[in-house]
């Protein structure tokens, strides 16, 4: 046979011949299956909203959100988005900025149980953390609980670990709670210890809403109505337990008010308000979206600007403006204040010390100098 016929490599079957078409058979898959409906569009979805006869199943869980949401004390999830504010605070601002997952929702059975679909409260459990602005917080501790129940936080639930050692605190979180109606578990240590990631919680946590900012206008014109006009700004202060240590410091020594950043600073979260025992409740706090220049707004309105610094160019106890409308800057945990915030303030102060320590914490320092300018105005009185 001529050519290489011959050859072991050969082919023994014919070559294909051109593809066949598919005579339009798949002429629906192509054609792809439309826009995505919302959720109230959908017959079958819990948040339908059409006028026609709803389906049993839907018509189920629609009454199971509107149970869920009495018992969480939230506009149900049905039909439209509704615009219910449930946030708390001192003020009428926006929530925290703070993971889209929810941690620790009371379930039928009482006890609490971590879903990340759920929208339950979420607690810091000091490790960092992205959390959501409409996910509940989980404050634990007793004076926290004792002071947000006091100051009328609206709080949803009350978690309550077994076999807790009661004493007077414990028996006015509880009479206060009934007194609210809220919701009232009772878990095991270890389920609390899971829902607080570890974090201290003295077999007790209250369930509330995301925290609410009071105005920074609102903040310096309430200041400015007192006999002493004291407010304190932190410059980057990332830590929430230091946060809550200058709050509750402001709390102890008259300020007014505490200001910080919305970027790169911590806010009010479930451990800034356990440091700070419940001062959150009494002392506004505002976030401002530039600092540098809600400074340069308290300078116009007739504030001093001072910052805490190292290399101060005063000593804290030569320091003749504690007497009159004052701000107090405190500088981040590692750098300080930053170039421009230090530009802005009209002096910086330095804190004497008699040994060679490099520099204070953050909320040290500042509870150091409130109390100073503290002293000060009662001399001056």
């Amino acid at each position: 046979m001529a050519g290489n016929s011959q050859r072991r490599s050969r082919r023994l079957t014919p070559k294909a011949g051109a593809p066949k078409g598919t005579g339009g058979k798949g002429r629906d898959a192509l054609a792809g299956r439309g826009r995505t409906l919302p959720a109230d569009e959908r017959p079958w979805h819990k948040a339908y909203s059409g006028t026609e006869k709803l389906p049993q199943r839907t018509a189920w869980k629609q009454e199971k959100e509107r149970r869920s949401a009495a018992e969480e004390g939230r506009a149900p999830k049905i039909g439209k988005p509704g615009t219910k504010d449930t946030t708390w605070g001192k003020g009428g601002g926006r929530g925290v900025p703070t993971n889209k997952s929810g941690r620790g929702v009371p379930s039928k059975s009482g006890r609490g149980r971590p879903d990340s679909r759920s929208g339950g409260p979420r607690v810091a459990p000091g490790r960092r953390t992205n959390p959501a602005k409409d996910a509940p917080e989980l404050l634990v501790g007793r004076n926290p609980v004792l002071e947000s129940l006091r100051a009328n936080v609206p709080a949803t639930a009350l978690y309550v670990a077994q076999g807790i050692n009661t004493d007077d605190r414990i028996g006015e979180i509880v009479r206060t709670a009934a007194d609210r109606g809220l919701a009232m578990l009772e878990v095991s240590r270890a389920e609390l210890d899971r829902m607080t990631g570890g974090v201290l919680h003295q077999g007790v946590g209250l369930q509330v809403p995301p925290f609410r900012y009071e105005p920074f206008e609102d903040l310096t014109a309430a200041a400015l109505e007192q006999p002493a006009p004291l407010l304190v700004a932190l410059d980057g202060v990332t830590d929430p337990r230091n946060l809550g240590a200058v709050i509750r410091s402001a709390a102890a020594f008259g300020a007014q008010g505490v200001f910080v950043p919305e970027r790169r600073a911590a806010g009010i979260t479930a451990t800034a308000w356990r440091t700070s025992a419940g001062a959150a409740a009494r002392v506004p706090v505002a976030q401002v979206t530039n600092l540098t220049r809600a400074l340069k707004a308290c300078k116009e309105a007739g504030f001093v600007v001072v910052g805490l610094d190292a290399d101060g160019e005063t000593d804290l106890y030569h320091l003749e403006a504690a007497v009159g409308p004052l701000v107090v800057v405190v500088g981040s945990e590692g750098r300080g204040l930053s170039r421009l915030v230090g530009q802005t303030c009209d002096l910086t102060v330095q804190i004497p010390m008699v040994s060679d320590v490099e520099s204070l914490n953050a909320s040290v320092a500042a509870a150091v100098t409130l109390g100073e300018v503290a002293r000060r105005r009662a001399a001056e009185a």
